[in-house]
């Protein structure tokens, strides 16, 4: 063996140890996030009475004016604490957050975003020597591409919290699936340092699959908060219909606790849709990239590859989508399905495609 190729092996056990280190701290980070939402808990009963506690008290004041026939009474009545909206209602405001206001929740989810600031940069780290190890880019196959899809995941999330936007209850749905991801990828999908077939060495991989991977995290993201404006909604629906808890059991009741300290469901849809509506146009230049790289690489544009017919289906459904969103009859649920449906069509362009079907996108196996 060779010097170099005993530095590249070298470089990809190191990406390893990075890569499993960044789980490691992942799991304390997500161990935090739940922390965080268990100490940010607090009952009925609490949550009305921190409220009452911030608004002045009820007085009665009695105005007797000098030289008037008797004495007059004004009362002002104590401020209504709003913990519900108002039936008939949906004018509901933004939850408190994963800490639910409470300073020992706050305390630990600061912890745990610090812990995912460390497990990314452990993370960033195993990909980068991955990509020294096999001196290309980092994404030749579906090992490469799993751990890097979930460090852009992970690194859109960061980024938004350094933009100031209120995303933090995103956290644990994140790490969670970051967990799950990377568990898939060392366990089952894992594959040795190798190079790719000559077709493939051109610089539109790293233009084309950078693009993929980048548009696929950022519709992560959207995907949450749209699977979460379902449940915010169901919750304000009935909070609308004044229904009370009366007969629930214990797991729904936590389950409401939960829901009341997200994002109203008119937030949680406009953020996911602006994710959507912003990256629509990278993922349709990542389609037009990958067919001027067929070109290069096989001789036509398009083939009917399973790949690009999954790829133009997964456009298609986003383009839907954000039709359906502009449409005054489809927005709220009906287009909140549609976009769930087409974030599924991108899972199914992956693993599905990769695992299931043949084709031209099946050269790097697993």
């Amino acid at each position: 063996m060779n010097l170099a190729a005993a530095t590249n092996e070298n470089l990809a056990h190191i990406s390893n140890v990075l890569v499993y280190s960044a789980m490691a701290v992942y799991t304390l980070a997500f161990l935090a996030h739940i922390t965080e939402w268990v100490f940010g808990s607090r009952s009925a009963v609490g949550r009305t009475a921190a409220a009452i506690t911030t608004q002045p008290a009820a007085v009665t004041v009695t105005a007797r004016t000098e030289g008037a026939k008797g004495g007059g009474t004004a009362v002002l009545e104590r401020p209504k604490v709003i913990t519900r909206a108002a039936p008939g209602s949906r004018d509901v405001p933004d939850g408190p957050g994963a800490a639910g206001g409470s300073e020992q929740g706050d305390l630990y989810g600061r912890i745990a975003v610090s812990l995912t600031v460390l497990a990314f940069a452990l993370h960033a780290g195993g990909v980068l020597t991955r990509a020294l190890s096999v001196q290309r880019a980092p994404w030749g196959n579906m090992y490469e591409f799993s751990t890097t899809f979930a460090m852009v995941a992970v690194g859109v999330y960061l980024g938004l919290l350094v933009a100031k936007k209120n995303i933090r209850w995103l956290g644990l749905p994140l790490v969670t699936t970051v967990l799950l991801d990377l568990g898939l990828a060392v366990s089952v999908l894992y594959t040795a340092s190798d190079q790719l077939v000559p077709a493939l060495h051109s610089y539109w991989l790293w233009i084309h699959v950078s693009c993929a991977i980048f548009c696929g995290a950022a519709m992560y993201v959207a995907a949450v908060s749209t699977l979460f404006f379902l449940f915010r909604d169901r919750y304000e629906a009935r909070l609308e219909a004044g229904e009370s808890d009366a007969g629930r059991s214990t797991f729904a009741r936590a389950m409401d606790n939960a829901l009341s300290r997200l994002p109203s469901a008119a937030t949680l849809d406009k953020f996911g849709y602006r994710i959507n509506a912003t990256v629509f146009p990278l993922w349709t230049f990542t389609i037009i990239a990958g067919s001027i790289w067929a070109e290069a690489a096989w001789g036509r544009y398009w083939g009917w590859d399973p790949k690009e017919v999954w790829s133009f289906i997964t456009w298609v459904a986003y383009a839907c989508f954000l039709h359906a969103r502009a449409t005054a009859g489809w927005k709220g649920r009906k287009a909140a399905y549609l976009a769930l449906l087409a974030f599924s069509c991108y899972l199914f362009n992956y693993y599905g495609v990769n695992l299931l079907l043949n084709g031209k996108h099946s050269y790097a196996g697993v």
